[in-house]
């Protein structure tokens, strides 16, 4: 009598049929969404330099440019900076409209310039000479930040980072336990319980 597995041969998952071991080979993985957001922000950024008048190659860009860049952008933002002159300027929620700018948002110019700055260095570029790690940029950013925030109104308050709860421990010391006499041991001492905080 022959059992219905051979041994010698299996069935194929995708065919269904005893053709013996195969490979599935699996699609490409897709990128993730910041993979993806980042490859088509470098490629906005070449295009960009590629239409700069006169033409700008890569490894002349500073953090001027960048600078240049992201005032460039300012004219696709969605968020509305009120100046100065402006009767809303500083108030979260005004009460009605006003012909104040659209802006890119202080943190989409963050986020966007930590994406490039990673692009840059994966596409060959030397960390010392990232146009993108330029101060001139980081303090472009601050300006921006707070900038924005005080014409709506917004305080800026850096995230504290939440730190995990910490486990008291107990050193309990064992020998003067054990030489502790009779039945009054340890009377009125937390038990390890009790002293471990949640």
């Amino acid at each position: 009598m022959e059992s219905a597995d051979s041994g010698s041969q299996r069935s194929d998952p995708v065919k269904g049929d005893d053709t013996g071991p195969s490979f599935v080979s699996s699609p490409p993985a897709t990128p993730s969404r910041y993979e993806s957001q980042k490859r088509r922000d470098w490629n906005t950024f070449l295009q960009y330099l590629k239409n700069h008048k006169p033409p700008l190659a890569l490894s002349r860009c500073s953090g001027a440019h960048v600078i240049e860049f992201l005032k460039y952008l300012d004219q696709f933002g969605k968020t509305k900076v009120h100046v100065a002159a402006c009767p809303y300027f500083g108030h979260q929620q005004p009460p009605s409209p006003c012909s104040c700018p659209l802006k890119q948002a202080w943190g989409s110019l963050d986020a966007l310039i930590g994406r490039l700055r990673a692009a840059y260095e994966e596409n060959g570029g030397r960390p010392d000479s990232n146009p993108f790690a330029a101060r001139a940029v980081r303090i472009y950013l601050r300006e921006v930040r707070e900038s924005q925030a005080k014409a709506r109104g917004i305080p800026y308050e850096k995230k504290k980072r939440k730190r995990p709860p910490t486990v008291t421990t107990v050193r309990v010391d064992v020998a003067s336990s054990i030489q502790s006499d009779g039945d009054d041991c340890n009377v009125g001492a937390p038990s390890v319980a009790e002293a471990v905080t949640p």
